[in-house]
This record gives structure tokens, sequence and C-alpha cells, in this order.
């Protein structure tokens, strides 16, 4: 038996093409996707054709075993037996805790609106990882591939071009950690959800430098410092409730504020951070809409606090962005709250992207 035969299994269905030797009496038996089984070379017998009736699996398994190494020919080099070790993966420090990432390379980085696109799965960890990589089809899932990563390594999954990305928008990634030959720490299975910004893949600057590429990628984190991020489904109710709680603190600080006033200048403007980040806890499972429309929440809520107080000067910090936000507050401040005038900030104070609201 050498490397490279067809075998297949005694007592089971299936086989594969040997791939290997682990000492004398194992055999890694490599499957159509490329995962190695180790068994004992007594439980496996060398298929040449397509006869695998039971009358030939029990004649070879009742033959004697035959030695492939022909003590009698003078012409035999030893050094010529095909090498079947294969070394262990190399472990890195502080590679003991799993991190994993989806990433999409542009073909062609240079024609970003027409060029074709490749997956990799990223296994930045020692462990073995074998994942699942699947897309959503609605209520229902559609399975794309499956492999086995080795340790700090990176694996190509698909090549896909633009007529696939709608169907690509809802995407889950499932993965098992462990190692070989050795013991190990157990990790939880990974099951990570993502929704892909298809609007991303049209533009060049999504597209960044990392350790992981030599060409421009965009990279999903799957599970980092053996924590997986946030699942893509959150239940509503309680997002609504941390809302709520969020709101209520928020109400807490202000009451606490006005019973025990600071001794600072009374013109100071009043800061008000709109950057969602530091609104929320967290924004899985929002939409841009939700957020949009929260933020625009707590500037309406703090328009209302000082509303009596006139004269005060409240900074909104909105950033830079897209201008979302800033189109959204000035249509507000124009339609809504019109008896109140306002401008652009110091953006030495404040930098670019805050408005000042002075209330009449």
């Amino acid at each position: 038996m050498k490397i490279g035969d067809k075998v297949r299994f005694l007592s089971d269905v299936g086989g594969g093409v040997v791939a290997g030797f682990q000492g004398k009496d194992i055999v890694l038996v490599e499957d159509a996707d490329g995962f190695q089984i180790p068994t004992s070379i007594t439980d496996v017998v060398i298929v040449d054709n397509d006869d695998y009736s039971t009358s030939r699996i029990i004649e070879n398994k009742t033959q004697p075993k035959v030695k492939s190494i022909p003590d009698d020919d003078e012409d035999y080099d030893p050094a010529e037996r095909p090498v079947t070790f294969k070394p262990m993966a190399e472990e890195r420090k502080g590679g003991d805790k799993l991190g994993a990432y989806l990433a999409f390379v542009p073909v062609d980085v240079k024609e970003i609106t027409s060029t074709r696109f490749e997956t990799y799965f990223v296994n930045d960890s020692n462990y073995y990882m074998r994942f699942a990589y699947m897309t959503a089809e609605g209520a229902n899932w559609h399975f794309r591939a499956t492999y086995e990563v080795e340790p700090n390594t990176k694996l190509f999954v698909e090549e896909f071009g633009r007529d696939d990305l709608n169907n690509m928008e809802r995407i889950c990634v499932q993965i098992m950690s462990y190692k070989r030959d050795k013991s190990f720490i157990l990790k939880p299975a990974v099951d990570v959800q993502l929704r892909l910004d298809i609007v991303k893949f049209y533009k060049l600057h999504t597209f960044r430098e990392s350790a992981f590429f030599e060409q421009p990628a965009l990279i999903y984190t799957l599970v980092e410092n053996d924590k997986e991020v946030r699942p893509l489904v959150v239940d509503p109710d309680k997002l609504k409730k941390e809302i709520m709680n969020k709101a209520k603190a928020d109400d807490m600080l202000v009451s606490s504020a006005n019973r025990h006033p600071k001794t600072e200048d009374k013109n100071a403007p009043v800061v008000v951070d709109l950057h969602a980040d530091e609104l929320l806890d967290t924004v899985s499972g929002m939409s841009p809409a939700d957020i949009l429309n929260y933020q625009l929440d707590i500037f309406r809520k703090t328009l209302k606090d000082y509303e009596k107080k006139k004269g005060k000067k409240i900074v909104f910090i909105l950033g830079k962005g897209e201008g979302v936000l800033r189109h959204a507050i000035v249509n507000e401040l124009r339609y809504r709250f019109k008896n109140y005038t306002y401008q652009d900030a110091s953006f030495r104070e404040y930098g670019y992207g805050a408005t000042q609201v002075t209330i009449k």
C-alpha cells in the first residue's frame, strides 16, 4: 500500500485515497472533502476497479499480507520510498485563543466596479478548524462549502461575481475547533450570522490592507480572542428594553445634574455626542434607520429638556460620516424647532461635524 492508492473501508461504507501513514499500523485515508481519516491498515483494502462486491472484500481480507519492501531486490533503495511523515502543524505563542475571519478579496482591485471576488476562511489560531459556510434563501439556508483549515493559515473557499451578491446578503458560518495528536482545551462551537453590506463591494476604500493578504481585502470577524461576534438576529423586545434602560439612565443623569449643579461657567454650552457607539452598548440587529431614529429621539429630548433656558447653547457632535444624520437634524430645526438658531460649532474645540443650537 502506498500514497495515492484508492482504498475502501472494510467495516464501514466509503473510502478514499491514501494520503500518508502514521507508524506501521495507521493509514490516513483522505475523503472527497479533503478530510484525512486515521484508519487501521487492516481495515482498508486497495481497489483498482469498480468491483466492490462483498466476495471481493472478504477475499482481500482473508489473503495473507505481502511485505511492501522487496527484501531480495538488490536494486531497491530505501531512500526511494515515498515520504509518509507529515509534520505537526506549527503553533505560535498566544495562538490558543481562537481567531477566525471571513475575507473577500477582489480579483482585480483596479476594476472594482466589474471585478469578481474570492472568498477566504482565515484561521488565526493553533487549532484546526472544521467549518460550514452557508447563505440565506428567505427563511431557509443554502449550503455552500465545508472544509478543514490547518492552524495559522487561510483557505480559498470560492469565487463569485456581482450577480451572486444579492444572494449573499446573509451568511452563516459554523466552526468546530480541535487539535490533532495532542491534548487541548475544549472550545465551544461557533455559530455566527453576518449581514453583508452589498454597497461596500462597489467602493474601493472598503478593501484595506491586512496581515493576512498582500492585496486589499474586506474582512469580517467571526471569532476573536475566543469571543464570537454578536449574532445577527436579536430579540426585538430585548433590544427595546435595552434602549428604554439607556433612556432611563440618561434621565437619572440629567436629574442628578439638576440636583447637584456644577460650579462651571453657566454660559458654557451643553455637549451631546450623537455617535451611535456613544449612545448604545451595541447596534447589533439594528438597521441604519433604527439607529438614526434613536439618535433623533435623543436630539429632540435634549432640546425639550432645555426649552425653558433661553439663550442656552447646545453642541451636538454628529461626526463627518455621509451627512445623513446632519441632514435629518437640519430638517428638524427647520420645521419642528424653527424658532431656534443653529450654526456649525467651533471645529477647533469639537472638530468637524458638530452643530451648535441656541435656545430662543
